[in-house]
């Protein structure tokens, strides 16, 4: 099994990439929801990526509802700020995926409401609306394989 990550409809490849060194480092599954906002063959993205990219499991979708349909039994945590409770507060499992929204806008509301209960935040002040998505990625992940022993890694 290994943790998942899902970008729905991600804007900057920097992020992408970043996050994809972070899922070749970790064996975290990496899913990317269209439309996306950059090419696949971005320069941005690659480099971000490093030579990292042959160790990466990444999966393309059309629709959020298209890999729900792929994993029906999967365990989905949706990153907003909109969440009363924090990533810290859940008990995250081998195998879950982790869904973060696109850096200008986050989840779609429609997504949010087909999933109550299954929301997280992080903490920060009131200074900034959110933070960066491959930061907030690495945290989240980081706390689930933390919690879980780090399957796999050494």
């Amino acid at each position: 099994m290994a943790f998942h990550i899902v970008l729905v409809e991600p804007e900057i490849p920097a992020n992408t990439g970043n996050i994809a060194r972070t899922c070749a480092a970790t064996g975290t599954v990496l899913h990317l929801v269209r439309p996306l906002g950059f090419l696949t063959d971005d320069k941005t993205l690659k480099r971000a990526g490093l030579d990292y990219w042959h160790a990466v499991k990444v999966e393309y979708h059309d629709s959020f509802q298209e890999l729900k349909e792929q994993y029906p039994e999967g365990r989905f945590h949706f990153a907003t700020t909109k969440a009363d409770k924090r990533y810290t507060d859940l008990r995250f499992e081998d195998g879950d995926f982790l869904v973060f929204g696109k850096e200008t806008k986050g989840l779609s509301p429609e997504i949010l409401e087909q999933h109550p209960g299954r929301w997280m935040r992080m903490p920060m002040t009131d200074a900034v609306r959110s933070l960066n998505l491959s930061n907030s990625a690495a945290i989240v992940l980081f706390e689930a394989l933390r919690q879980n022993d780090f399957p796999g890694l050494s």
